[in-house]
């Protein structure tokens, strides 16, 4: 086996290296944050190895159903802590936690392989089983995302804003960008109609003007319909009792929509199995065309990771693995329902593992991607051979391609590291 390969051999972990020093930086801020926030960091990591994980199972199985050699099935990097053979596969831990791999026999034309396993090495099989293997670790990330925005639709819901009042304003703002700020009370303004009326939180709107406001979408259509200053009658349950209420709604300069002063409380409203899967295949394919979006602006980004304005450029839209920690961190450790913050966290994770799914299928050695467009232009080179009747002129040299590997390998690393150092001096901070 040829130098350059066994360097190539470990570049083609990319993913691990680059996770390794976001988990490595994560780590190093722990013992300054609060026990929410740890917790949030600890289900983002376990989370994170999870997926490469799961990502290594896809080309274990797959190659063990093809009838492959597979050597070796770890997890982590290091020292051997503990191992076993079952068959002629060995399973066991390493002592560096962050990821793992797997060992399959035969992987490129210039690996030296048995005699007798010649057989079963990778190389030795078709282009199509070949490739099933390869796209397998990207298939099995995908599968774990669609799994989990699945989850988040059937087990916990979409949010939607109730008739259930979760606070009253005590005040009419003087305009519609006063309305929209952090202290719309600022100054002389007059108390909200809401505040006059008495309601309180956890009342029910039950009805304004004989109209049914069994949602907020009804509601505010109700208040559309009123006219301000003008007592109108309103139903409220409270406490399992009805009340009677006459409300004079207020005007807002700048706002077409008569103003009461209330704010809904958001409930969760889980669907059933096909509204999931409809879910899950539209968040899917909207966070896949996001991800693709965030790849293709990347270069253009990278001037402005350090910018001021950073939220406002293409560069606030792509974060490392300790940018994707933090923002889990910050929405465990929010003061919001757990609906909420399971949600938010089960469609991070999906999000990353769409991201990583697509952005290791890059025609780029060492991602898997690329040893994908090296069988394919194998397969493809043969079929122009067989038609002009020409013999198989068989697999591609690697050995050729592992300066451009190093090249992009030291490419990745370099931008990995520039993501992580951007959002620790200069972080986009996300609302929760």
């Amino acid at each position: 086996m040829g130098r350059g390969w066994r360097w190539l051999r470990y570049l083609g972990r990319i993913r691990i290296l680059i996770f390794l020093l976001g988990i490595v930086v994560i780590f190093l801020i722990l013992a300054r944050q609060r026990w929410e926030f740890l917790l949030g960091i600890l289900i983002f990591i376990v989370a994170l190895l999870g997926s490469v994980m799961l990502h290594e199972l896809g080309h274990f199985l797959t190659a063990k159903r093809f009838g492959m050699k597979v050597t070796q099935f770890f997890v982590g990097f290091g020292k051997t802590l503990w191992s076993t053979f079952r068959g002629e596969t060995e399973y066991g831990i390493k002592a560096l936690p962050f990821g793992g791999f797997v060992k399959i026999t035969g992987m490129t034309s210039i690996e030296d392989v048995d005699v007798a396993d010649e057989p079963r090495s990778f190389r030795n099989q078709p282009g199509w089983q070949r490739i099933i293997v390869l796209a397998a670790g990207s298939f099995m990330h995908f599968v774990l995302a669609f799994v989990l925005l699945f989850l988040v639709a059937v087990g916990i819901g979409q949010a939607a804003n109730s008739n259930q009042i979760s606070s009253v304003a005590t005040c009419v703002p003087a305009n519609a960008n006063a309305l929209k700020s952090a202290n719309p009370c600022t100054g002389h303004v007059a108390k909200s109609p809401a505040e006059l009326a008495g309601l309180k939180p956890n009342d029910k709107i039950v009805s304004i003007a004989g109209r049914p406001t069994a949602t907020w979408k009804e509601l505010h259509k109700a208040l559309a319909a009123q006219k301000a200053g003008v007592p109108v009658p309103m139903v409220v349950e409270r406490d399992g009792r009805t009340i009677h209420l006459d409300v004079a709604l207020a005007v807002i300069p700048g706002r077409s929509t008569p103003y009461l002063g209330v704010t809904p409380t958001v409930v969760y409203q889980p669907t059933g199995f096909v509204g999931g899967v409809s879910y899950a295949g539209n968040q899917f394919a909207n966070t896949l065309t996001g991800s693709a979006s965030a790849i293709a602006k990347l270069p253009a980004a990278i001037p402005d990771l350090f910018a001021k304005n950073r939220s406002t450029t293409a560069a606030g839209q792509v974060s490392s693995v300790y940018g994707v920690g933090q923002v889990t961190g910050d929405v465990v450790a929010a003061a919001l329902p757990w609906q909420a913050k399971a949600s938010v966290v089960l469609l991070l994770i999906a999000s990353l593992n769409i991201f990583v799914g697509a952005f290791n299928l890059l025609p780029l050695l060492p991602l898997d991607g690329g040893h994908l467009a090296v069988v394919i232009f194998e397969r493809i080179r043969a079929w122009f051979n067989r038609v002009r009747g020409r013999p198989d002129p068989g697999l591609v040299d690697i050995q050729r391609l592992v300066p451009l590997s190093l090249l992009v390998f030291a490419l990745l690393v370099g931008l990995g590291t520039l993501l992580i150092a951007a959002d620790i001096l200069n972080p986009v901070h996300f609302p929760v």
